[in-house]
């Protein structure tokens, strides 16, 4: 089987879309389902291609020209290389249409991720550039679509209102868990014995729909607020992140919130073991990948009710609730109160939730069973909805 996935831009400083891709690609050729990606070289001189230079990662030279970001170059690689299957991600670029268009043209299966993109909020934001790309080619090819494959089943649930009728497969992104996780497992108790504050934290892009501000508001709320650190891991739109500090110092919180800018690597696993709580308030996120990361080091998460993450509560891993400075404030009071055994088991069950169906083996494993699906060589997976 020869498998293609194609993907807009694929520099680090393209978000999540290219690191989720590039995981799971990763992962796929880790349990020996080799695939290639096509996708343009970086404009930007500030800018990396993501990877280590695998020969999977099939980078044009970048002659994209127009917001559009029509490219020749992929046009013709598309139209002279011959694969069984072909794979998108991401929706509104020559990219996306492309992949679609050509594999309809080889009478060959295709499949979207929209990773996102279907949600209201993120629809309607610049509808007026996509409306006219919608009705020329992007219906069409939603509609054609052999599957559409999404993280959860809200997202799935938006596929269907946007009118598509077709498979929808859930198969959430990939964690890769790096090695000395282990050896931060071990630190925790340490910490949280030793530290005489509690240590709340936010951790992703600072924009207006992440609603770290009712973090604040909801902290202001408490009255062991001298006994409890906040902090704030990201950076983002400039003049909110001016916003939020304006806040803190309105609300008297000044010696209580930390604006720690962006960090990644280690430093991001270490701070957030060190947390009693990861709090998620955004407006919504297609997956969060935060919140895994989060419960693989054993760090319980609230994440409000525009998350896919219902398995908060059910798993009994943290708090899935609307995000209301008031419900904020009262999971902060919970953590408080709670002993540290009872934050430690709270956090293996994260731990547990994560190695059982989140990990990036497991991921690929998946969406190796939906491509041999698609090819007729198995029958349709569980996960497969039609």
């Amino acid at each position: 089987m020869k498998i293609l996935q194609t993907i807009a831009g694929f520099g680090r400083l393209y978000g999540g879309i290219a690191t989720c891709t590039y995981d799971l690609i990763s992962a796929m050729h880790n349990i020996g389902f080799p695939l290639d990606l096509l996708t343009l070289q970086v404009k930007n001189p500030a800018d990396k291609l993501m990877g280590m230079g695998e020969t999977w990662i099939k980078a044009l030279p970048n002659d994209a020209v127009t917001p559009y970001e029509y490219s020749n170059g992929l046009t013709q690689y598309l139209k002279s290389c011959d694969y069984d299957l072909y794979h998108t991600n991401g929706l509104w670029m020559y990219c996306n249409h492309v992949t679609c268009s050509v594999a309809r043209h080889k009478h060959k299966p295709y499949i979207i991720t929209p990773h996102g993109m279907l949600y209201p909020d993120a629809l309607h934001r610049s509808y007026w550039k996509k409306w006219p790309l919608i009705q020329l080619c992007f219906r069409k090819d939603i509609k054609l679509a052999d599957c559409i494959h999404v993280t959860c089943k809200p997202e799935m649930e938006y596929v269907r209102q946007f009118g598509y009728h077709g498979a929808i497969a859930i198969i959430p992104n990939p964690v890769n868990l790096p090695d000395y996780l282990k050896d931060i497992a071990t630190l925790k108790q340490s910490f949280f014995e030793s530290n005489k504050q509690i240590k709340f934290g936010y951790l992703g892009r600072l924009h207006p729909r992440k609603k770290v501000e009712n973090l604040f508001y909801g902290m202001s709320q408490l009255s062991f607020t001298n006994k409890c650190e906040l902090i704030i891991m990201g950076k983002g739109d400039e003049v909110y992140e001016q916003f939020l500090r304006n806040e803190t110092k309105r609300l008297g919180l000044e010696n209580s919130v930390k604006f720690y800018g962006f960090i990644n690597g280690r430093d991001k696993y270490e701070q957030l073991a060190q947390l009693s709580c990861l709090f998620v308030p955004s407006d919504f996120e297609n997956f969060g990948m935060i919140v895994t990361e989060a419960l693989s080091v054993g760090t319980p998460v609230m994440a409000s009710l525009g998350t896919p993450w219902e398995e908060l509560n059910t798993k009994k891993c943290g708090w899935w609730i609307d995000r209301s400075p008031e419900n904020i404030a009262q999971v902060m009071q919970q953590v408080q109160k709670m002993s540290i055994p009872e934050l430690l088991s709270m956090g293996n069950r994260g731990k547990q939730l994560v190695q059982e169906k989140y990990t990036a083996p497991m991921v690929a494993r998946k969406m190796q069973e939906l491509y041999e699906w698609l090819l007729g060589k198995r029958s349709k997976p569980e996960f497969v909805y039609e």
